[in-house]
């Protein structure tokens, strides 16, 4: 399994364990987000340590998981994000769509802002 999840706090931590490419990745990524949905948990942090490559399916997947937790009120961030992936973002104007944040503490403090 490319996920491991777990939850802090009132937010659910996605931990991505390997690049973000093609599915069966993103059908896996929407069921953990709908599943934590249906169980009224709004607040989605995914980890993006592990991570060292992305394509558009991979932020297809993200933007997909963005729109179900903001549909349902709540948010997703994304978390520990390396710069190529933050170039990506800057590029396609996806950061300022997303809320980054350096590491899964710093996104979990924001949380109780």
């Amino acid at each position: 399994m490319k996920f491991n999840t777990y939850e802090k706090y009132n937010a659910v931590i996605v931990e991505i364990k390997e690049d973000l490419t093609a599915d069966p990745t993103g059908t896996q990524f929407s069921n953990i987000i709908k599943e934590n949905l249906d169980a009224n948990k709004k607040n989605f942090i995914v980890d993006l340590r592990r991570v060292k490559y992305v394509n558009s399916s991979g932020i297809g997947m993200l933007l997909s998981g963005y729109t179900s937790a903001v549909n349902a009120g709540g948010n997703l961030m994304l978390a520990d994000i390396n710069e190529k992936m933050r170039g990506i973002l800057s590029i396609t104007r996806l950061s300022t769509v997303f809320k980054l944040y350096d590491n899964v503490d710093e996104a979990l403090n924001s949380l109780n802002e």
